[in-house]
């Protein structure tokens, strides 16, 4: 396929939309590598700011990603997690046939401090669990996690286990006999701060999905106490809608 020059299309665009229908078409898959921008501006005979210009929209779009040092490749379909049910990470990308991992940047027993205490009912300087990690689907960074949990439930937990490859729910519930039944959670859409692009791999301006959650248990006990911020080129809700119908009640007078 060439560009057409002389089309009222522009041309980063015609490039972008071969692109993509080479990605849709399954002539691109995911993870395999896209022509550098140097590639493009030869194959299409055009300048590599038009050739940068399409990649970099694609990119936004979330259907191709970066490695530094390494080039661009197609991203794989957007993990889509349903709203009903209360899951871990690791239980979600097994239930997709995907490899969950984590890269573990801070843990440690901490203080609440009063945003944590007032979220899990506790009084402030109350000892909870701090867990950072970085969340990995097949090796790419799809959110940045972190989790405080009250101290006093699970003691021990950091001396005795890994949370780069164990789950944390499933610890919680097998060893120390939590069940974590539902949750209050809420979503935003925001943009990407310096230490989350850093921590998940992606460019200035990426769109993230906040989300803050407090976790109960079967005792309607919280005891966790989660803000997360996901990749929203990478990861999207899902949730089914029904339409409440409503009588109207006629009051005779």
């Amino acid at each position: 396929m060439m560009v057409t020059h002389d089309s009222p299309v522009p041309l980063y665009v015609q490039i972008k939309d071969y692109i993509r229908r080479s990605i849709q078409n399954g002539v691109i898959a995911a993870h395999e590598r896209v022509p550098s921008e140097r590639e493009l501006a030869q194959q299409f005979n055009v300048n590599r700011l038009t050739a940068s210009r399409a990649l970099k929209e694609l990119a936004l779009e979330g259907l191709i990603y970066s490695r530094v040092g390494k080039g661009t490749y197609v991203s794989p379909p957007k993990i889509n997690q349903t709203l009903q049910s209360l899951s871990s990470f690791s239980e979600e990308m097994r239930q997709r046939g995907q490899r969950a991992s984590s890269r573990v940047l801070h843990a440690a027993v901490e203080p609440a401090n009063e945003q944590v205490a007032r979220a899990l009912s506790i009084l402030p300087g109350t000892e909870v669990v701090r867990l950072v990690r970085v969340r990995l689907a097949d090796d790419l960074p799809i959110a940045l996690e972190s989790s405080h949990i009250l101290a006093a439930v699970c003691p021990g937990i950091l001396e005795r286990h890994d949370f780069a490859s164990e789950s944390l729910y499933q610890v919680l519930r097998e060893e120390y006999g939590l069940r974590m039944t539902y949750a209050h959670q809420t979503i935003e859409a925001q943009v990407a701060s310096e230490p989350e692009l850093k921590a998940l791999e992606c460019k200035p301006g990426t769109p993230i999905l906040s989300i803050v959650r407090v976790t109960y248990t079967d005792t309607d006990q919280a005891i966790e106490y989660v803000r997360s911020a996901y990749r929203g080129d990478r990861y999207k809700f899902h949730t089914e809608l029904r339409l409440v119908e409503t009588q109207n009640l006629h009051q005779s007078g």
